[in-house]
């Protein structure tokens, strides 16, 4: 379950991705200075960017839930194996 949840929300990313890239390119097109693409690329590049960073906390967030999930069977039994470490210290 975990793992499909990552699956779509990649999946969702990468076609958001791919349709702010189409928009910038169709607003590229019509740009008539030099100066104007300039604005319009560097603000792409930066809610680009934002935009991956926010992703990229979400995605690694869902990857320690899920990674959280997968350890919970073994919770006991590594507490019990660390438990006589712990009274050697």
């Amino acid at each position: 379950k975990g793992f499909q949840a990552i699956a779509t929300e990649a999946t969702d990313y990468s076609k958001k991705s791919f349709q702010d890239l189409a928009s910038f390119m169709e607003a590229m097109t019509s740009v008539k200075s030099v100066e104007a693409a300039f604005e319009l690329q560097t603000s792409f590049m930066k809610s680009s960017y934002e935009s991956f960073v926010a992703e990229a906390t979400k995605m690694g967030e869902m990857y320690a839930d899920l990674a959280k999930i997968a350890y919970k069977p073994y919770e006991g039994t590594m507490n019990k194996a660390m438990a006589p470490m712990s009274s050697v210290a």
